[in-house]
């Protein structure tokens, strides 16, 4: 009893733990959406400033001679590159942005249409630039299918999203544990796949080339606080919650397969619920 007491007092301190953590992304994420704003919003109106000058180049012709001519079109030619990547990365970071949000403010339980494909390369990618933030210089090749015209599909996009960024911070954390033992040689590989199958059931595939998982590990795989990572760098709570939100609140099936040294494949598999 004494144990069981223990036990439970260390979840409910890893719940608040999480609840302040998730209170404290929220506010920084809609800190950081303003200033992003100004950025994306200010480079469109660079870009129609480089067309205003364009024109003004154009009238000027004969005055220009041709060497420098070429050089001020060369230089707004990048310019022009310059402003559509800021743009483009800027949007995504939007993106990201109001998907923490979202799945701060989310109602418990509540089921609205979703773009599938859009969550899961969004959280994929999330996933992959937080391991690399924290390891420099590490690379992983990252294969995506995402099947075509998979249809708007009831779900709690941010349980579908936790549980994506869940299984893929385990693949992300894999592979570079692998390449920490073998090397040069060895290259870390991920591969995404979303497709309706034969029986219309979502499955959401996520495969690495990993470490692989053991028999003993395997056994303890979905048990709260259960974690193989150092200390600090995981909360054992994960594969608890991924299942949780597939299996009890989503009525599908979350499923694996793993080969020491070969890797591992997580599938997430749900039944359609068309709004």
């Amino acid at each position: 009893m004494e144990k069981q007491i223990e036990i439970l007092q260390q979840q409910l301190k890893q719940q608040e733990k999480l609840a302040s953590l998730g209170l404290l992304s929220a506010g920084i994420a809609h800190e950081i959406q303003n200033p992003l704003n100004f950025v994306i919003n200010f480079s469109k109106m660079s870009d129609k400033l480089l067309k205003d000058l364009t024109e003004i180049v154009e009238d000027n012709e004969e005055n220009i001679s041709a060497d420098d001519r070429e050089e001020v079109e060369d230089i707004v030619a990048d310019l022009k590159e310059n402003m559509a990547k800021i743009v483009e990365h800027g949007e995504r970071a939007i993106s990201i942005i109001q998907g923490i949000l979202l799945v701060s403010r989310g109602k418990e339980g509540e089921f609205i249409p979703s773009d599938i494909n859009h969550i899961v390369k969004e959280y994929v990618w999330l996933a992959y630039h937080a391991l690399r933030a924290n390891h420099k210089g590490f690379n992983i090749t990252i294969h995506e299918s995402y099947q075509d015209g998979l249809p708007q599909m009831m779900v709690i996009p941010q349980d579908i999203s936790r549980a994506v960024l869940n299984l893929m911070n385990n693949a992300c954390y894999a592979v570079w544990d692998r390449s920490q033992k073998e090397g040069e040689e060895y290259v870390p590989t991920i591969d995404i796949k979303t497709a309706l199958n034969a029986e219309g059931l979502l499955e959401i595939a996520i495969q690495d080339n990993g470490v692989g998982i053991s028999d003993e590990v395997k056994e303890h795989l979905y048990e709260n606080f259960f974690t193989t990572k150092p200390v600090g760098q995981g909360t054992g709570l994960g594969m608890g919650i991924t299942r949780d939100i597939v299996e009890n609140r989503h009525h599908g099936k979350l499923t694996f397969e793993s080969e020491i040294g070969k890797g591992t494949c997580f599938t997430i598999i749900i039944p359609v619920k068309k709004p």
